[in-house]
């Protein structure tokens, strides 16, 4: 064993160690070579919000999960968050992220809902129609 230029020992010849990085994990290492995340039919959006359901069998089971699996638990149990969010928070590529969120939702250890679209919510000018309407009262 011998050490890096920043006196990090390593072993000759490794190739899962980057003297700066430390050890390295390839993404499809994370996710057993999938890339998409399953058969639940759910898409995974960027802005998809993502709950822990404590409730779940899973939720509380982390023997059965893996560590990112478990990370994106810990993320979840303080608030709701986004996939964005968990991707930045567990420093996953979102691919990752996806199919990992993937493996907690058919495991029953969370929940995935979406934003209501823009096309689908109220015109503003109705709202201030209701709003002076109210006011007039």
């Amino acid at each position: 064993m011998t050490e890096d230029t920043e006196g990090v020992p390593y072993e000759p010849g490794s190739q899962w160690y980057d003297g700066e990085a430390g050890p390295l994990v390839r993404p499809y290492a994370m996710t057993g070579g999938r890339t998409q995340p399953g058969p639940t039919g759910v898409r995974f959006d960027l802005i998809a919000l993502v709950t822990l359901d404590g409730g779940a069998p899973g939720a509380g089971d982390d023997t059965a999960l893996g560590p990112e699996h478990r990370a994106l638990i810990d993320l979840c149990r303080t608030e709701t968050q986004s996939v964005a969010e968990l991707s930045a928070g567990a420093d996953l590529p979102v691919g990752v992220v996806r199919v990992l969120l993937g493996d907690l939702l058919e495991l029953g250890c969370v929940t995935v809902s979406r934003p209501v679209p823009p096309a689908q919510l109220p015109d503003e000018r109705i709202l201030r129609e209701v709003i002076d309407g109210l006011r007039a009262l």
